[in-house]
């Protein structure tokens, strides 16, 4: 019956939610290349359709953004989940490349409707070192959803039958597992005097510097996915040169993994730290890509993508720690869902800009570009954090002033 799972498993089933939004993202990165060698996609085409994706992710956070603050994150998760599943059946039996598009449409909104109950969810189960727990745990699980849809997924492509196929239909197994657990969630207490309507999700006045901060690092930090989702399996192949998916993916699972291994440690600096460092790092990753490309080298593609894996992580790590300290529960999840519906934006409009540059001058000077706008998004966000610290540090002294 629903709410029979402890809360220490009712974490973990949360964290699992979580992790299947960066699987269900990147499940189709291996394959991409399959579809435009099939059906003769430009790279326009197979960015559209990792497009798609946040772009419909988007307009369910504007709808729907803070309903599991009304109907409860149990409820929410699993109305995420079961798009989901629609989204990844539809992949499994894709006779074309309109399939395609509904399917990533479905996952879109599942993930839409789960990204942001599901890390709220991690938040109020977490117990004990609630905030640190969360926002390290919320890295972590991002970090197994990206590597085993890149390992997994890169495997299957180039070893197993149906490699379009199978990646998918083992994803949807999971998703049908995941679901029946989270039918057993407890649920979060509700007010019943507020009533739900949609809405674009709202941030208070108060923690609006904390807010722009925060979703600025975890937007730049997404931004990362375009160039490793959307155009990774494409860049290997094409410009670093290497013909086996699976070493392709094994590489760019480097992400992931660095991602996971910097989330187990991120806990241990302040937010606005982990910001910093986590643009830095990124910056460092975004000059070997653009060696990388320049010398069709993977000895540079490879600490590229580790390197951005640990800017990555720092960066959302960093983000979370410092928007959820300040952020209310009864508002929680709707101001998860604003910090993912700026993400989602901005990685869905970047996706179909070099997409589109791509496929009318070159995968490479898209690939450039790409990286130079991560380099200019990271000293934003350093500049950013620096603002935020000084007007944070002024409001303290104001307020230790007025208590003498």
């Amino acid at each position: 019956m629903p709410g029979s799972l402890s809360k220490p498993l009712s974490f973990w089933v949360s964290a699992g939610v979580v992790a299947h939004t960066l699987w269900t993202s990147a499940a189709p990165a291996m394959v991409y290349p399959l579809y435009a060698q099939e059906w003769s996609l430009t790279p326009t085409v197979t960015t559209a359709i990792f497009a798609i994706y946040p772009i419909v992710v988007v307009a369910v956070l504007v709808l729907f953004g803070d309903v599991s603050d009304f109907i409860g994150r149990r409820t929410t998760m699993l109305l995420g989940l079961g798009s989901s599943i629609i989204g990844v059946f539809l992949f499994v039996i894709a006779p074309n490349v309109a399939t395609l598009f509904v399917g990533r449409v479905f996952m879109g909104i599942g993930v839409g409707l789960s990204a942001g109950p599901s890390t709220a969810a991690l938040q109020e189960f977490a117990g004990a070192g609630g905030v640190t727990r969360a926002s390290s745990t919320t890295i972590i699980a991002q970090a197994v959803g990206f590597s085993c849809a890149l390992l997994v997924g890169g495997f299957l492509v180039e070893y197993a039958p149906l490699p379009s196929r199978l990646t998918f239909v083992l994803l949807l197994v999971l998703l049908v597992a995941l679901f029946a657990v989270s039918w057993f969630l407890p649920e979060n207490k509700r007010d019943p005097d507020r009533h739900w309507r949609p809405r674009v999700p709202g941030v208070q006045r108060e923690i609006r510097i904390f807010f722009i901060a925060s979703s600025i690092a975890v937007m730049t930090a997404y931004a990362h996915g375009v160039i490793i989702t959307s155009l990774g399996a494409q860049i290997a192949k094409e410009l670093v040169r290497s013909s086996n998916v699976f070493v392709n993916g094994s590489v760019l699972a480097l992400f992931a993994i660095s991602l996971g291994i910097a989330g187990m440690f991120a806990n241990r600096l302040e937010g606005s730290k982990a910001v910093m460092w986590g643009s830095v790092a990124s910056i460092v990753g975004m000059f070997f890509l653009a060696a990388a490309v320049a010398q069709h080298s993977l000895l540079f593609f490879v600490p590229a993508t580790a390197i951005s894996g640990i800017g990555y992580a720092l960066m959302v790590y960093g983000g979370l720690a410092i928007i959820n300290p300040v952020t209310p529960e009864n508002v929680r999840g709707g101001v998860m869902s604003a910090l993912y519906l700026l993400a989602y934006l901005f990685t869905g409009l970047l996706a179909i800009a070099l997409g589109k540059m791509a496929t009318v001058i070159d995968i490479a000077t898209a690939t450039l570009l790409g990286a130079g706008i991560m380099v200019a998004l990271c000293v934003m966000v350093i500049l950013l954090v620096v603002r935020m610290n000084r007007v944070q540090s002024t409001h303290t002294e104001a307020f230790t002033s007025q208590g003498a």
